[in-house]
């Protein structure tokens, strides 16, 4: 008698129930593929890590070599508990997010921030804000960290547009010269308060709002955030649009709750000005909060968008991004005179993924730049049909052109669609944590993968907004 499923590869992972690291498998069957964790303690259980096999089968064709970074640990009880970084981590920071303030005018109770995570106990009800010096401190660091090249700075919180000097922190950002500056945000402050706005298109250009966006109705919302907020989300896009900032919108999706909207929302972000991209993000589950056995995954979100659009948007039009070909999932898409159209396309991009930089941001003069610098781009045959493919939807000149003039183009014809799924200890594989290029930057000058931080060290930190 045979097995039902076949063994992909082996892999340490955490145990559902005592929290230990153990090993483990990752196995597959036409259901789907899963974590097959053998506890001596709490028996043998399965976990889902993602709905679509065909789509996990493909993702080391795109997978590459890691950027070296500085570490700031030494590896001494192993991941995820040495995070700073140490030396065992595979990729450099993509993203590095700032939390300056633990207040918030939510109470979303599946908020990751909620629990302290290695405490067990309940984040402190009187929390406050760093202060303009420290967040100063913690910029530079993660600057110099990453040999004074780090691209993507997200500010975020708690609620980072309740801190009494987010504009200051903005433009402190802008000045320190990383490549995009992004505002997390639920969107509140900008939606009742329109000034606020004015003051925020000021940072046009690698400036952008990652707007919290669940769905369209207030169901949704009152079982997300507790409370309704349709309305709210609704005129912060107004808001927006008004001033031209660019914005991303980011749902987080559970199954049974909103991922049967999928296509919903991104075809809404599509007919918006404003919105330059759509971010889908699984729920993940910390604290005390369990996951069903059928939680959705990254390849399931893709499946629902192919599906929700009518095959506007299909699953094959995604790649794994090489940074992090585990967990992310991405497309990008330029506009023509029949609406959107993804740049990939029956292109196999596998073929040419060392062209692609370790980077969640991507610019069409660097992705030209890297072809035509590097002589290997004449080995590869059809690397020059997507060069081709990009170009017949650049104006003339294009490279040639002002920033402004490439900003304003981008902003209106260019629209980027992606997954991200974070770890938790329920589908947490030990490649995966090593991979992750979304870090948190802390108080105590450390780069901690966001999902290590709110599994096992976001208790730690409290005290620093006390």
């Amino acid at each position: 008698m045979n097995r039902d499923y076949i063994y992909h590869s082996f892999t340490k992972v955490i145990c559902s129930t005592c929290n230990n690291l153990i090993d483990g498998k990752i196995v597959y069957n036409d259901k789907g593929v899963f974590i097959l964790k053998n506890c001596n303690t709490c028996g043998e259980h399965f976990e889902i890590l993602e709905e679509d096999y065909k789509y996990h089968l493909i993702k080391n064709k795109y997978d590459k070599k890691g950027t070296i970074s500085v570490p700031q640990t030494k590896s001494n009880k192993g991941c995820p508990y040495d995070c700073g970084l140490c030396e065992n981590h595979d990729q450099h920071t993509c993203i590095g997010l700032i939390e300056i303030t633990k207040q918030c005018n939510l109470n979303c109770p599946m908020c990751y921030a909620k629990d302290s995570g290695a405490s067990g106990s309940p984040r402190p009800t009187e929390v406050g804000e760093l202060a303009l010096d420290v967040v100063e401190k913690m910029m530079d660091f993660y600057m110099s960290a990453e040999n004074n090249t780090a691209e993507v700075l997200q500010i975020s919180g708690g609620e980072p547009t309740l801190h009494k000097d987010v504009i200051a922190i903005i433009e402190m950002a802008k000045n320190k010269g990383f490549k995009y500056v992004m505002l997390n945000t639920n969107g509140i402050r900008i939606a009742e308060d329109e000034d606020f706005v004015r003051e925020l298109s000021k940072f046009r250009g690698g400036f952008e709002v990652y707007l919290q966006f669940d769905g369209l109705d207030d169901e949704v919302y009152a079982k997300f955030r507790g409370r309704n907020l349709a309305g709210i989300k609704k005129q912060a896009i107004n808001n927006l649009n008004k001033y031209n900032i660019p914005t991303t919108l980011v749902a987080t999706i559970e199954n049974g709750v909103n991922d049967h909207l999928c296509g919903e929302i991104l075809v809404y972000g599509m007919n918006q000005p404003c919105v330059r991209g759509v971010n889908f993000q699984p729920v993940s589950y910390y604290g005390d909060i369990h996951p069903d056995q059928d939680r959705v995954t990254l390849s399931g979100i893709l499946n629902r968008i192919e599906k929700q659009t009518s095959k506007m948007i299909k699953t094959s039009d995604f790649i794994p991004l090489p940074c992090n070909v585990e967990r992310v999932a991405i497309t990008y898409l330029f506009k023509d005179k029949k609406g959107f159209i993804p740049i990939t396309r029956n292109n196999d991009l596998s073929e040419f993924k060392d062209f692609i930089g370790n980077t969640f941001v991507f610019t069409v003069e660097d992705t030209l730049k890297n072809f035509n610098d590097d002589s290997r781009i004449f080995n590869i045959g059809s690397c020059c049909n997507l060069i081709n493919d990009i170009k017949k939807y650049l104006p003339k000149n294009f490279i040639l052109k002002s920033k402004e003039e490439k900003m304003k183009f981008v902003d209106e014809n260019t629209f980027r669609i992606s997954v991200s799924s974070f770890v938790d200890k329920y589908n947490f594989d030990m490649k995966s944590m090593q991979k992750e290029c979304v870090h948190i930057i802390t108080p105590d000058f450390k780069r901690i993968p966001f999902s290590a931080y709110n599994m096992s060290h976001r208790g730690k930190y409290d005290s620093f907004y006390m």
